[in-house]
Order: C-alpha cells, then sequence, then structure tokens
C-alpha cells in the first residue's frame, strides 16, 4: 500500500512540475475572463481607530453569496438587488448589517467587542475552531501587522508580538531567524518549529512574500501541537496566505523603498593608541623589540576598517495583487520583487515570488483547490570571518592607496579584508516551487472528506570564484611586497543542491449536534517523503571570464568531487475529537501514530496523545449579573509529542572506504568503521502540561491571556563514551540519555480605547518566563562546545541550561609580585587576570572552571501598540530579553599577536600608573576562556516605529482609485543594551554555543517610505 502510495504521488509530483507554468497562466487567464463579467457593491472596512481591517467576512443575508476584504480593507460583492442586506461580520468586532439601496460604494466603521472576541476563528491543526473552543495555547498574528515590517521573512516581523516565542534575527539579508518556542527542548536533534503553510509541511518559509499571508498561528502546547505528532516537539506555526472571494477583481499595490545601515559598531584603537598598545605589551613585558616604528606609523594613516567594509544598502519592496471571482470561480493572484544589497559592500540578495491561489466549485458538494507559488532568489554571499578580520585589522595600514591594496600582512599577519571581498566571487541562484492540488467533497451536510496532494520542490547553484592574486614583485597587488595573503591559483567551487518533498493528506471530519451537544470527529493519514541530493566540485586555474566558470575549465590536477543525498520517509494515522457541551463546556482530545525512516525498525513508530479541558465561565448564569468580566475562560491541557529531526543514517554505523593501511611493506586501501552507531536509537519525547486563562475587564478594553506551562523532554540525544572493551574511550557516540526540562509562565494584556470620534490607541504588553534545565543526564557525557582559541567556552551538564557557559572565574587584577607569589599563578606578572582557585589545589586548571549561566534569557517581553488621528496612522514595536548571557568571543579571539584592540581596553589598559582591576595590561597573548569576556545580554530595543497618512476625496476618484497611504517607517531604531559588542542577540545557528559573538552579521538599522494603493 506504501509503495502504492508513493508510486502514485511520485508520478503526480513529475506532471504537477511539468505543468504548473500553464497553470499560472491560464489561471491568469480565468481572472480576467471572472472579473470582466461582474458587477456589485465595492467599499472598505476599519477600525474605530482608522486602521484598515483585511479578512472582514462580508456576505449577502440569507444568501450564500459572500467575499472578504483584501489587505487595504477593501471589498467587493455581487448582490442580487437594492433590497438587499450586508452583515459585515470579523473577529473581535461587533456585526453589522447594511441595507445596499442605491448605495454602489459602502464604507464601514468596526468597533471592537470583547464579548464577540471568542468566537474568533483561528487556524488549527488539519482545520479551524472558534477560539472558544480552543483548549491548548494557541497565538495569532494578523498579516498586515506581518507586513507593515521591511523583513524578508514574516517570522522576523513577529518579535516581541506572541508571549514565550523569542526570534533572533540576523542583518544578513538571507538568513532565516532561529525561533524558540518556549524554550530549547533538544541538545543534538533539530531545535526549530514545524511550518505548516496552506497545509504543506515546510522547514523553511524564506521563499514566502509577507504581503501573500492571511494570518499566521503559533501552535505552543502539546495538546494544540499533537496532531502534528513526531514533528510538533518544538512547535508549530501555521501560515495561511490569501485567497480569492466573490466580487468583481480588486487590484492592490504596495511598494516601499528604503536604506540600511549598521545600528552598532565598536570603537577600535586609532593607530597611536594601537601602537603604544602593542609596543607596550612587547617590550615591557615580552622583553621584544618595538613591534611598530614611528617611521611605520608617520607613512601610514588611520584607517577605520569599519568604514571601508560597510556601506549603506539599499531596500525596495513591490508587491501586486488581482483577487475576486464568480460563484463558480475564485482567484487570487500575486507577483512580488524584494531586493535587499545588505552593508557590506559586495552583498546583495534579491527575491521573484508569483503565488497563484484558485478554488473550482465543481459542484455544489466538491470544491477543487490549487494552490501554487514560485520563487527565485539570487545572492552575492559575503564570508562573515570578514567582519572579523576588519575587527582584528591594524589601522595605520592603508585599506587602499591608488589601486594598490593595504599589506596588512606586514604588521599583524591578518588579511586586508577588502581585498578578501573585491578578490571573492560568491553567488548563487535558487529556485523553489510549491503546490497543493486538494478536493473537498461533502457527501452529507454533516460529513466532510478531503484529499490533498502538496509538492515542494527546490534546488540552489552555488558558484564561489577566488581571484588569483600575488605580492607586489608580480602584479603589483600591494603597497609593499612581502605579503602573506597571496593566492597563486585562481579556485572555482561549484554546488548543484536539489530537493523535493511531497505531502498526501487524506482526512473525513464528522460533525454532528445533538440538543446541546456538539461533537466533531478528524480521522485521517498522511505520508511524506523528503529526497536530497547535492554535486559539488572544485577545480583550479579557471578563467578570470565569468562566462567560463566552469568546472571543465580548470586543472584536474588536484581536483576535488563530491556526491551526497539523502532519503527520509514517514507515515502517520491521525484523529481528533471535539465535544461542546452548550457552547459552556469544552473536550479535545487527540491521538496520532508516526513512523519515521530515520530511526530503527523495532523503534519506528511512536504514538502521541493529548487532551485539552476549556471553561467558558463568563457564560454560566451565575456570572449574568458582574460587571467586572466581558469574558473569562479557563484551558488545561496535557499531551506529548515527539521530535525524529536526526540525521537519517544516525543509527546505522557507517564505513568509511578507501583508506589506506600498510601490511608487509606494501600499502593497501581497505574500509574502516571510524565511529560506533547506537542502533537502539529511539524517539526524544516531550510531554507537556498546560493551564491557562483568557479574560477581558473593565467594558472590554482590557483583555488579556495568562499561562503556565511545564514540558519535559524524555530520551535526549546525547553523546557517551564508548566503553574501553570496544575500542578507545576517548570515542563518542550519540544515544537517548538525557531529560531537558522547561518551566514557565506566560502573560499577554491588550487595552484598546477610544477618545473621541477622532482619536483612538492601542497597546500591547507580553512577557514570559522560562526556566531550562538538564535534570536527567543519565550517565551520558557532558557537551562542551563554543571554541575559542582552542578553550572550549560552554558545556551542557545536568542541573544546568543547555549551552552554559563553563569558564574560569576572574576575580581581579594582580597589582603586584606580592599578590602573585601568594597566589595559584606564579608565573603571571602584574597586570594579569587574576583566576579563582575553585578546587582549592594550588594551581588554575580546567578543573576550576565553574557555571555561569546560558545563553538563554529567562525573561523575553515585547510592547507594542498604535494611535489613529483623523487620517493619520502611528504604530510602534518594541521586544527584550533578559537573563541570557553572551561570550564576547571575537574580543577573545587573538590569534595572531599584533592583533587590533578596542579603543576602551587600548585606554583603561591596567599599568603601574593606572592600576584597573577590571581591564588587563597589554597583552599579545591569546587569555584562557574566562569571566573576563563574558557579559550580560539584556537589551531592549525599538523593533519599528511607522507613521502613515490616508488620502481620500475626489481626487482618488476620479483616477478609479478606492484607498492611497503613504507612510514612513524606520526598523531597529535604537537598541538599549549595556553589551560592549556589536549586537547582544545572536543567531549563529548553535544551539550549544548559540551565546557567542564571533562571525556575525551586524544588527542593520531600515529607513522606509512606502506607498499603499487599491484599485
Amino acid at each position: 500500500m506504501k509503495k502504492s502510495i508513493a508510486a502514485l504521488t511520485n508520478l503526480l509530483c513529475g506532471r504537477i512540475t511539468r505543468r504548473l507554468q500553464l497553470m499560472f497562466v491560464f489561471s491568469l487567464l480565468v481572472c480576467l475572463q471572472v472579473a470582466a463579467q461582474e458587477k456589485g457593491v465595492t467599499g472598505r472596512v476599519t477600525t474605530q481607530a482608522g486602521e484598515v481591517l483585511s479578512g472582514v467576512s462580508v456576505t449577502v443575508k440569507g444568501t450564500n453569496i459572500g467575499t472578504t476584504t483584501d489587505a487595504q480593507g477593501n471589498y467587493s460583492i455581487s448582490v442580487p438587488n437594492s433590497n438587499s442586506v450586508l452583515v459585515f461580520s470579523y473577529v473581535g468586532y461587533g456585526a453589522q448589517e447594511v441595507t445596499v439601496g442605491n448605495q454602489a460604494n459602502i464604507t464601514i466603521t468596526m468597533s471592537a467587542s470583547a464579548t464577540t472576541n471568542l468566537n474568533e476563528v483561528i487556524v488549527v491543526g488539519y482545520g479551524t475552531q472558534r477560539r472558544k473552543e480552543v483548549t491548548g495555547s494557541v497565538a495569532s498574528v494578523r498579516g498586515a501587522e506581518l507586513a507593515k515590517q521591511p523583513v524578508l521573512t514574516a517570522t522576523q516581523a513577529v518579535q516581541g508580538k506572541v508571549a514565550g516565542v523569542q526570534v533572533i534575527s540576523s542583518g544578513d539579508p538571507n538568513s532565516l531567524p532561529t525561533i524558540r518556542i518556549r524554550g530549547t527542548g533538544t541538545m543534538l536533534g533539530g531545535a526549530n518549529p514545524l511550518y505548516v503553510v496552506d497545509g504543506v509541511i515546510n522547514d523553511d518559509i524564506r521563499n514566502i512574500n509577507s504581503a501573500d499571508i492571511v494570518s499566521m498561528d503559533i501552535l505552543k502546547d502539546a495538546s494544540a501541537t499533537a496532531i502534528y505528532g513526531m514533528r510538533a516537539a518544538n512547535g508549530v506555526v501555521l501560515i495561511t496566505t490569501k485567497k480569492g472571494r466573490t466580487g468583481r477583481m480588486i487590484i492592490s499595490y504596495d511598494a516601499s523603498l528604503g536604506v540600511k545601515e549598521a545600528t552598532r559598531l565598536v570603537d577600535m584603537a586609532g593607530s597611536q593608541q594601537y601602537a603604544n598598545y602593542i609596543n607596550e605589551a612587547e617590550i615591557y613585558y615580552n622583553n621584544r623589540d618595538t613591534a611598530i616604528s614611528l617611521q611605520q606609523l608617520a607613512s601610514g594613516g588611520n584607517t577605520d576598517w569599519y568604514d571601508e567594509v560597510l556601506k549603506k544598502g539599499f531596500f525596495q519592496n513591490h508587491n501586486l495583487s488581482l483577487s475576486g471571482g464568480s460563484e463558480a470561480i475564485t482567484y487570487f493572484f500575486s507577483a512580488g520583487f524584494l531586493s535587499d544589497e545588505g552593508i557590506i559592500y559586495t552583498n546583495k540578495f534579491n527575491r521573484f515570488t508569483l503565488r497563484n491561489n484558485n478554488e473550482y466549485k465543481i459542484t455544489k458538494n466538491l470544491k477543487l483547490s490549487t494552490l501554487l507559488s514560485y520563487s527565485r532568489s539570487t545572492v552575492r554571499n559575503v564570508d562573515l570571518g570578514v567582519f572579523n578580520v576588519a575587527y582584528r585589522a591594524a589601522p595605520y595600514v592603508f585599506a587602499m592607496k591608488d589601486d594598490k591594496y593595504g599589506n596588512t600582512s606586514l604588521s599583524n599577519n591578518v588579511g586586508n579584508p577588502i581585498l578578501d571581498l573585491d578578490k571573492r566571487n560568491d553567488g548563487g541562484q535558487g529556485d523553489r516551487l510549491q503546490g497543493t492540488l486538494a478536493l473537498d467533497f461533502k457527501p452529507v451536510s454533516w460529513l466532510a472528506l478531503r484529499s490533498s496532494l502538496g509538492v515542494d520542490r527546490g534546488n540552489f547553484r552555488s558558484t564561489a570564484y577566488q581571484y588569483r592574486f600575488a605580492n607586489e614583485g608580480d602584479d603589483n597587488v600591494f603597497l609593499s611586497a612581502g605579503s602573506n595573503q597571496v593566492r597563486n591559483k585562481s579556485v572555482l567551487d561549484v554546488s548543484q543542491s536539489e530537493g523535493t518533498r511531497w505531502v498526501l493528506d487524506n482526512t473525513a471530519t464528522a460533525t454532528k449536534q445533538f440538543g446541546e451537544h456538539n461533537i466533531s470527529l478528524l480521522i485521517g493519514t498522511t505520508a511524506e517523503e523528503i529526497r536530497g541530493n547535492t554535486l559539488s566540485g572544485r577545480r583550479t586555474d579557471v578563467p578570470e571570464d565569468k562566462n567560463q566558470w566552469f568546472l571543465g575549465a580548470g586543472a584536474t590536477t588536484g581536483a576535488i568531487n563530491d556526491n551526497t543525498g539523502d532519503k527520509s520517509t514517514r507515515n502517520s494515522y491521525l484523529s481528533r475529537l471535539n465535544y461542546n457541551y452548550a457552547d459552556k463546556y469544552f473536550l479535545t482530545a487527540t491521538m496520532r501514530a508516526d513512523g519515521t525512516s530515520r530511526l530503527p525498525e523495532y523503534n519506528r513508530w511512536g504514538y502521541f496523545p493529548s487532551v485539552g479541558l476549556g471553561w467558558d465561565v463568563g457564560s454560566e448564569t451565575f456570572m449574568s449579573n458582574q460587571n467586572m468580566f466581558k469574558t473569562l475562560k479557563l484551558r488545561a491541557s496535557y499531551g506529548q509529542v515527539g521530535n525524529d529531526q536526526i540525521e537519517s543514517s544516525l543509527f546505522r554505523p557507517l564505513a568509511r572506504q578507501n583508506i589506506p593501511y600498510f601490511f608487509n611493506g606494501n600499502e593497501y586501501l581497505g574500509i574502516a568503521f571510524e565511529q560506533l552507531s547506537d542502533s537502539n536509537l529511539k524517539w526524544e519525547v516531550t510531554k507537556e502540561a498546560d493551564l491557562g486563562l483568557d479574560f477581558a475587564v473593565l467594558n472590554g478594553k482590557l483583555s488579556g491571556t495568562l499561562d503556565f506551562y511545564s514540558k519535559k523532554t524524555h530520551d535526549a540525544l546525547v553523546q557517551v563514551n564508548v566503553p574501553g572493551i570496544l575500542g578507545d574511550p576517548d570515542n563518542l557516540y550519540v544515544t537517548n540519555a538525557a531529560t531537558i526540562s522547561n518551566k514557565g509562565v506566560e502573560l499577554s494584556l491588550d487595552w484598546n480605547q477610544s477618545i473621541n470620534r477622532d482619536l483612538r490607541y492601542n497597546l500591547n504588553v507580553n512577557g514570559a518566563y522560562n526556566k531550562n534545565e538538564i535534570n536527567g543526564l543519565n550517565g551520558g557525557q557532558p557537551l562542551s562546545s563554543g571554541n575559542i582559541n582552542g578553550f572550549l567556552t560552554t558545556r551542557s551538564d545536568n542541573g544546568q541550561p543547555v549551552g552554559s557557559f563553563f569558564l574560569l572565574q576572574m576575580d581581579g587584577i594582580f597589582q603586584s609580585a606580592e599578590e602573585i607569589a601568594k597566589s595559584a599563578q606564579k608565573d603571571a606578572r602584574p597586570g594579569d587576570i587574576r583566576y579563582q582557585d575553585t578546587n582549592n589545589d594550588g594551581n588554575i586548571t580546567d578543573e576550576d572552571r565553574v557555571y555561569f549561566g546560558s545563553y538563554q534569557p529567562k525573561y523575553t517581553f515585547g510592547v507594542n501598540g498604535g494611535a489613529n488621528y483623523k487620517s493619520f496612522d502611528f504604530s510602534f514595536g518594541t521586544y527584550g530579553t533578559a537573563g541570557g548571557k553572551i561570550y564576547n568571543g571575537k574580543k577573545a579571539a587573538r590569534p595572531n599577536f599584533k592583533d587590533n584592540v578596542e579603543a576602551k581596553v587600548a585606554r583603561n589598559r591596567w599599568t603601574p600608573n593606572n592600576p584597573s582591576n577590571t581591564i588587563p595590561r597589554a597583552n599579545v597573548n591569546a587569555e584562557r576562556a574566562s569571566s573576563y569576556y563574558l557579559e550580560n545580554g539584556d537589551f531592549f530595543r525599538i523593533n519599528n516605529l511607522t507613521l502613515g497618512y490616508k488620502l481620500g476625496g475626489n481626487a482618488l476618484s476620479a483616477i478609479k482609485m478606492q484607498s492611497l497611504r503613504v507612510y514612513g517607517s524606520i526598523q531597529n531604531l535604537a537598541t538599549f543594551t549595556g553589551y560592549s559588542g556589536f549586537t547582544p542577540e545572536i543567531n549563529n545557528g548553535s544551539t550549544l554555543a548559540g551565546g557567542i559573538e564571533s562571525n556575525i552579521y551586524p544588527t542593520t538599522r531600515t529607513f522606509v517610505f512606502g506607498v499603499n494603493v487599491g484599485f
């Protein structure tokens, strides 16, 4: 059966891929034909605060004719006659009815109503529910809020908006934000959440245009996520894209243009400060001659390497959409273009997107849906090590003089970062095609059947060319001869990656009502296959002409070729029961059985149940006479989910071939198993309990949500020592041998108030506390990571958070020889860092290291809000964290003895005349990993400020324009932090060493001007 499904799916996938371009063209022609046939009433829907409302339901009372408003709040609908009544309804707002009469344009202002908030419909796994019926912890963000911010990925715009969701972004134009929902529950398994876009599972949503999103629903607890079983241990992010609605064609165009710049730069020592520092270290403490002479300083400059490496990058984003339809066919078509030049001067990223979502009503009971999207991205990458080189480069060396590069290697053997950037062209181009074909059939009124096939196919081609260059004796590249920064041969690296994923879902949903008893039962199956393949190669002596950048144009001597691939499959059975009694008492129970090829056959299947209870206390009769609560609902849930985000071959012992060995003086090639594998690997299973409260008080002006949770991951993967009888006891292998817990509380408060007819404002405050701890390592090996200068800086062990810093404790600065004689550091000198001898053995060793906490913040919070005065609108968003630590790795890394230092260090270092107890003496050697480099990572950021103005009047009507809004926005206006580095927000992709600032992309600030136009 499984093979038959796979064969049928592969056949359908191939046909869909070959015909997608034709379907795009056909769908657009359908859009134009339908639009030409429709006429009706148009209008716009806004809030009392003047904000547009997208997704408002507009129906003709007593009929099945309906539509919804677009991103600008516009709608268009055909009505039978002038006596027709339009009904406007939207989540959290009171419904309104208007008789059409002779009106051709009807504008509606909707008022917030806390009493209707629980009737909001939100997306949950494999369906929708009223918020009133939801028993788990679910947060929703409207697409209009996401589209406000000039970011590549929609998840970046969620930062600070949802309690318990930490979003760690980067200034790199093509980076994927790191998201942690209720802490980190794994060490070696994948820690990222599951993305589900229009029902199709994804791991990367950088191809999705934020302007195409209707809503983003975040499932946080196990009760809400258990329907996704093995993929849901880290939370689930559901994204719903826009669909067409019945009515005339609505055209929307959004454009934004802006400039990016670096937000925080570290003040580095100038030429004279640098020379004084290095010479002092060489002469007085290392008994060497002067390192930098007066002649060298006089012949050089005073280079700010950040000014040389960085630029102001141009940003632009354009989106055009068409939507509408008839009773038989509805359509939504969009095209988007985003360009981000970044702030490192050779960096650039472009993305072009197309989306076409159509629905075809074949019969009264049968509907066909097609959702197609295509994206093409091109990128010019930069080696982030260049920014680290700019931190270390000697300031007295010219970056360039005339057409020659400064020879930094004469000073400290660090390369000239401008030469590194100019002489490397690392580009790539990717295509991604996603499609979903779905059939919905209702044979009877109480039964809904759905079958959907989702296909995701992507490829990426990377071409990295490194130009040949030498010193002055060859091609006059440098100001002076003798550079170690030489490349005698050009180098070309080419790679081609392809990946395909298909997901086949079949579900049946039965809904019945018996008096005050309401029952909904969902059952279904899902099958998934993932294939990946990468082919790469390297050649030297490839010509500089870009038209010849092919492997075949280079030398075969020393050529490198590689080809890797992977395949994994999943098969699942799922069920969910929703029970509602009297619209006051709610039960949700789910069960999912998952099988995965990533685990051995006898541990392949996992079973993930959950149960949730809800009580709408506010609907009880005993609450009818009180005036305090407009809404009051209690929730409680428990469930368990799994995690199979590991390498497909982790449980298989892999052999390495062609290993040379010698016997009787002859060389032979053999096979060896270099690493043991645990053939009994099993699921990482997360069990979670949640207790929640939803409420609204003060006549609905103040509403909020409060959640307490406790989740524990069992059988987490860690490394353990190989038993000595099996080989080298220093070798490690991966097995299930740890327990990780996350416990916390989340609070979100919303305030909405109208001062008068013209002035409205709203405010949201959210915060969360999370305690992360490893509390069941069960004999496993603590995991060490974060190598800086050969010193490991983090250790994940029992009783500590994941990725805890494990360092020597700085205990001041030695001030005299007498202090040194009484210490455990007999070879130290005055001005050196004094370390605590924590085990009192008279020596400073690794045994003296202690824990200092983790990069994971204990607190995350955000404050968001806005105000409207007549035609003006203003909004802001902020975000912050507290309780996390950052290791200043760039400051600690000194592989070359003449590296530059920060101006603060050069000015305030210890000297006999300046007996500092916080900054050590001038030193050209690498220090040991200690708390000297560890800093508080707390910060508070103004994420976004936006000021807009809506134009109206006869001028717009004369040009057939329904709406026009202009606005200005600033992204990442300011960050308030005590951290001395470039950014307290570290996104290095590491779970075990996530808080080390080393080779990072600087945080950026963006100034944007934009327009929103509706026709």
